[in-house]
């Protein structure tokens, strides 16, 4: 390829999509090493700055890693999981599993959650317009890093009223066959129906380093509205890599 100099994106553009492409289509695969600079220098007919700037794109996109004194390589994809609306049917939590461990097995993968918090804190105000509370009202909280093999994939925090957890399982580190959705119907909130909002951005510092994520990747933001028939019994809000999640959902077309 020759880099064309009159088009409307720059050359350090069009070498980076060229290499963008080589990427995704498999010919540069995971773990092979893309051209040095001087083998792009020579390849596109740029300078030194040009080739750098191409490679800065695809490095800021979480497409290649640098590795000191050996080059720059095709990124590793981590485990990646499915996530659907079928993993909150009843019939998952009723032979024993949470929604995230029956996407994670379904896939054969190993998968762990760790407790980062569990306690009575003031509710933060968009937690409290789901609840139609005042700010700052107390409300239980579950804190959670989820994690597929080595990689962790999800920060998640369940809120909930204090009088529709106390005395369950909910408030304690392991919550149980089935997870919080099974001790909710056992406690007499059977869930009815979710509501789902999804925001892509930017990941703050501290979500980059609680999800090891490299340069360039951005995080899913997920709101989850666990409905009983008297309202809201979980308010879920988790900040997901979005290197590791892929989104699929059925459900039929409206009248």
């Amino acid at each position: 390829m020759s880099v064309n100099r009159a088009g409307d994106a720059s050359p350090s553009q069009q070498i980076a999509a060229d290499l963008r492409q080589e990427i995704r289509s498999g010919e540069l695969p995971e773990g092979a090493r893309i051209p040095s600079t001087a083998q792009l220098m020579e390849r596109y007919g740029v300078a030194y700055q040009t080739a750098r700037q191409a490679v800065g794109a695809l490095r800021a996109e979480g497409l290649v890693d640098s590795k000191t004194g050996s080059g720059v390589f095709v990124r590793r994809r981590p485990h990646m999981v499915r996530l659907g609306s079928d993993r909150y049917a009843r019939r998952v939590r009723d032979r024993g599993q949470a929604p995230f461990q029956a996407e994670a097995e379904a896939a054969g993968m190993s998968w762990s959650q760790e407790v980062l918090e569990l306690g009575t804190v003031p509710a933060p105000a968009w937690v409290a317009g789901w609840y139609e509370i005042e700010p700052g009202a107390d409300v239980f909280v579950r804190r959670r890093r989820t994690w597929l093999a080595d990689d962790p994939t999800q920060l998640a925090d369940s809120y909930y009223l204090p009088e529709i957890v106390e005395g369950t399982a909910i408030t304690t580190e392991d919550s149980g066959p089935g997870g919080s959705y099974a001790r909710l119907d056992e406690a007499g909130h059977r869930i009815e129906r979710f509501r789902e909002e999804l925001q892509a951005r930017p990941p703050t510092p501290e979500e980059a380093k609680g999800l090891h994520l490299h340069p360039g990747v951005p995080v899913i933001e997920l709101h989850r509205i666990a409905y009983s028939a008297s309202g809201p019994v979980e308010v879920f809000r988790s900040v997901l890599a979005s290197d590791r999640h892929t989104f699929a959902y059925e459900f039929e077309a409206p009248e």
